[in-house]
């Protein structure tokens, strides 16, 4: 899948403020080697100097796009590594692992978390926020919708399941490798404008593998369809703004 960095960095102040409570809640207060798994932009790479002054940063990506930007933006404030998360190991330990809205692209994460943890170094932590936003209707109306048109036997075999597993599972992950394990959900109220807001949200994310594999005149029929529905789970109020519920998953563990 290619990436649009103009279109994800559109709504780049809601995008980042879940990455800044994530690292608020890191009990580290110094570290040497920092890696932003998922750096996306580099967004995050700022707040993450900030608090770690003199930390060698490392930012990693799957995607050329987002890694272009990132380097045009903030230059040697890190190192810039193309990678994909779900096989990329450091050359050193980190004292932090640091993965903000990235991981819920991977599956199999009963082996990826404790994979990781393994490259945390000993007092050292993995700090992980992922959208678990696969209940909400902004993603049931979407799998729904690619159920049901013309575009089915194309889009069916794209759909996940959620991909994010229960608080349970993650504490039990991840224990056996932690001195504590803290797991927090938080939902954003997300307060947006424009005509079709929650659809311009999702295009750039949860919906741009399903719009991607369609021609142009299936593709515009499907985001028609999807866009009325969305409408109407989320009404547009009478000031024109959009509420837009969104629940992220935090985790922070403290290695052994």
């Amino acid at each position: 899948m290619r990436w649009t960095p103009g279109a994800y960095l559109k709504y780049a102040d809601q995008r980042l403020r879940p990455a800044l409570d994530l690292l608020a809640r890191v009990p580290l207060d110094s570290a040497e080697r920092v890696t932003d798994l998922g750096c996306g932009p580099g967004s995050v790479v700022p707040p993450l100097a900030q608090a770690f002054p003199g930390a060698l940063i490392t930012g990693v990506d799957s995607s050329p796009e987002m890694l272009a930007v990132a380097r045009e933006t903030f230059g040697d404030a890190a190192a810039w590594v193309q990678a994909d998360a779900a096989g990329w190991q450091p050359d050193a330990p980190q004292n932090l692992i640091f993965s903000n809205a990235a991981l819920h692209w991977l599956d199999h994460h009963d082996a990826l978390f404790p994979r990781l943890m393994g490259c945390v170094a000993p007092g050292g932590v993995l700090a992980v926020q992922m959208p678990n936003q696969y209940s909400a209707p902004s993603h049931t109306l979407m799998r729904a919708v690619a159920e049901d048109g013309p575009w089915a036997e194309i889009l069916v075999p794209l759909l996940r399941p959620s991909p994010v597993a229960s608080p349970d599972d993650y504490y039990g992950w991840l224990t056996p490798h932690a001195q504590t394990v803290d797991i927090w959900q938080t939902e954003y109220m997300q307060i947006m404008t424009g005509d079709d807001p929650v659809l311009d949200w999702i295009s750039s994310t949860a919906l741009k593998p399903l719009t991607d594999a369609l021609a142009d005149g299936q593709r515009n029929a499907f985001t028609e369809a999807l866009a009325y529905k969305l409408r109407t789970a989320y009404p547009q109020r009478a000031d024109g703004t959009t509420l837009f519920p969104f629940r992220r998953l935090f985790i922070v563990a403290l290695r052994a």
